[in-house]
């Protein structure tokens, strides 16, 4: 019989393989060789460490994380002992669009701005959830400057600018790359002194990506001296221990949420599955779960009287509340993990219906290229 440990924190995995197959799930924390010697797959999340000593002397043949990060897979040893691995790249870039589209909102709201048009932003990272913001500023009407030297090298520069081009003219910039800690495209750290040192502006500055890409000491410092106006910090160098000093300065702090949609879990719970079912030829490649629709999910806007992005930010906040999450992250930092554990899943915009009344039709086509589904009265 097939032997499968779960991360028990993934959702959507009860009752999907054949009786064929052993499941057992456990806190991802919590998985140790013992529980590995005579399982033949893992699903994980990137709270569990895939290397030598998690591995070594198991049946392990196949990894599967839910995440589209893969850099807690020790991917030399991987190779080494013939073990294969999957992540689920762009499960949760719905999710990840939809927290930044917050977070600009939230810093509009908060420097009184009744528009973002004109701002420039530099995107880090052109990958999936990149390619997504992209689309999000330019429905927004900001410049947008694009920074991703492996891709620039593939597909030449035409398309790209340097770091330090980006930092010379962004408004914005927005981190979207995977944690590399050596070589030629190496990211560890990638946000340091050097690099708020070579912007010309005081940034709005948003990681969503991984904590170990920015300097916490630097990006510190960098709020101090005003070189960042206004941050939004998802992911944080040493989880789930964070930095409390850090805390205190940044504008907007959750607990490595941004991709916790409902839409991202189910896609990288599928993806698991599909990759697992095929590596063992189980029969699942298609398999998707049902994740039905949010209790109330229409929204309705009186537009009379509000300016657009006014409007915009009405919309989102009734679907995703970030200085909710703000909030409830600095009301018990310490649980850091539980809270992840813990967190409502949210819906993506997709799943909502928007019933303006006394709208117009620029912001009519900006809400539906935001995703949400308008109904004009």
């Amino acid at each position: 019989m097939l032997k499968i440990v779960a991360d028990s924190k993934i959702p959507f995995l009860e009752n999907v393989f054949s009786s064929n197959v052993e499941m057992v799930f456990l806190p991802g924390n919590q998985i140790s060789k013992n529980d590995l010697l005579d399982a033949d797959a893992i699903i994980t999340r990137s709270i569990t460490k895939c290397d030598a000593s998690l591995l070594e002397n198991t049946k392990v043949r196949f990894i599967a994380t839910a995440t589209i990060g893969d850099d807690h897979i020790d991917e030399g040893f991987c190779e080494k002992n013939s073990i294969k691995w999957a992540s689920a790249g762009g499960c949760n870039s719905g999710a990840v669009e939809q927290y930044v589209l917050a977070a600009l909102l939230s810093f509009a709201k908060n420097s009184n701005m009744s528009s973002l048009s004109g701002l420039c932003i530099g995107i880090i990272g052109v990958g999936n959830i990149g390619s997504r913001i992209e689309k999000v500023a330019k429905v927004l009407g900001m410049k947008v400057l694009l920074n991703d030297p492996p891709r620039a090298e593939k597909e030449g520069n035409q398309n790209f600018t340097s770091l330090d081009e980006l930092l010379k003219k962004a408004d914005i910039v927005t981190m979207h790359v995977p944690l590399i800690l050596e070589g030629k495209y190496k990211t560890f750290h990638l946000v340091d002194k050097p690099f708020f040192e070579k912007a010309e502006k005081s940034l709005m500055f948003i990681n969503s990506s991984r904590g170990g890409i920015v300097d916490t000491e630097a990006l510190k410092n960098a709020i101090q001296s005003s070189k960042v106006k206004f941050s939004v910090i998802d992911v944080w160098e040493n989880e789930p221990n964070i930095d409390s000093g850090l805390l205190k300065m940044t504008d907007i702090a959750t607990p490595h949420i941004a991709g916790y949609s409902i839409e991202g879990k189910a896609n990288g719970t599928a993806m698991s599955v599909n990759a697992i079912s095929r590596f063992f030829d189980l029969g699942l490649d298609k398999w998707s779960p049902e994740i039905g629709k949010p209790g109330q999910n229409t929204v309705f806007v009186d537009c009379y009287g509000k300016n657009d992005l006014e409007v915009i930010s009405e919309i989102v906040n009734v679907t995703y509340d970030i200085e909710k999450d703000d909030r409830g992250l600095r009301a018990s930092f310490k649980q850091f993990e539980s809270i992840r554990g813990k967190y409502s899943f949210r819906y993506e915009p997709g799943a909502f219906s928007v019933e303006l009344k006394n709208s117009n039709e620029v912001l009519i086509d900006q809400i539906n290229k935001l995703g949400f589904k308008t109904i004009n009265k």
